[in-house]
């Protein structure tokens, strides 16, 4: 169950990131490349472009929280596993 919502967390953050990307190059070529190349300038155009990238970054952010889950899910039932192990 935890590898499900790992996956479908990196699935739900990549189509956010990428309608950010999108929504950035139909702003400005500028835009676009800075977004694809430099780091956290994606971030810093969802917060001034807000209105137009509202829902793709609430779909990046939930996309996060559900792969964080699944991580934690994971883990958590691979420690449980290691505690049912006979030892000898």
């Amino acid at each position: 169950m935890g590898t499900a919502l790992y996956f479908i967390g990196i699935i739900l953050s990549a189509v956010g990131g990428i309608w950010i990307l999108v929504n950035a190059f139909k702003t400005s070529i500028l835009w676009g490349l800075g977004s694809l190349f430099v780091p956290f300038v994606s971030l810093i155009f969802a917060i001034m472009h807000w209105e137009q990238n509202k829902k793709p970054f609430l779909i990046c952010i939930a996309g996060i929280v559900v792969m964080v889950l699944g991580i934690f899910m994971g883990a958590g039932a691979g420690m449980m596993a290691a505690q049912q192990m006979p030892t000898s």
